[in-house]
């Protein structure tokens, strides 16, 4: 997870949309490579994270980048901010 800061501390990740559940909710899959702590072997960790899309700017295979928010439902922490890159 490459995580990047704004003046406001709050952070930031960048991920595919996977799903669109609803009209203002995303569901992005975050992907990361780590080196495993004892034997050295390389993981690849994914995280999926639900994001409010208020303007419904995101479509399913676009690179979005989000912003940690407060809780705006059970599962909802996170924000989208802009589309990176539309998908083909």
């Amino acid at each position: 997870m490459t995580q990047e800061t704004s003046r406001n501390s709050r952070k930031l990740r960048t991920g595919v949309v996977t799903s669109i559940s609803g009209e203002k909710t995303v569901t992005i899959e975050i992907v990361d490579r780590k080196r495993h702590p004892k034997y050295g072997k390389m993981m690849t960790l994914t995280k999926k994270l639900h994001c409010h899309d208020e303007q419904g700017i995101a479509g399913i295979g676009d690179t979005i980048r989000v912003m940690e928010t407060r809780p705006l439902s059970k599962t909802k922490r996170w924000r989208v901010v802009e589309v990176v890159e539309k998908a083909k």
